[in-house]
């Protein structure tokens, strides 16, 4: 199990089984290939559902909106904790 909080606060706990994705690996291609669509595919994979919708709420603005950027970036530094090891 990965766990650690972003710079923002959020806080996320990531089975290691949804690391070793195909899809996953899939997903990420897509995002650096300029699939900006493809992140919330990303995310979903993994976070799962429940974390994901945490994540939404975490980074939703005061008009309703999750911006895309902040998720990337929450992503983008989930990702780095994991590649680091934080278990």
């Amino acid at each position: 199990m990965y766990s650690g909080t972003t710079a923002s606060g959020f806080r996320y706990d990531i089975d290691e089984k949804n690391t070793d994705n195909m899809e996953l690996v899939d997903a990420i291609a897509e995002v650096t290939d300029g699939d900006s669509l493809a992140v919330s595919k990303v995310c979903r994979l993994i976070l799962g559902d429940e974390q994901r919708k945490r994540l939404y709420d975490h980074l939703r603005t005061v008009d309703g909106r999750v911006p895309v950027e902040a998720v990337t970036r929450e992503i983008i530094e989930i990702f780095s904790g994991a590649a680091k090891g934080k278990k």
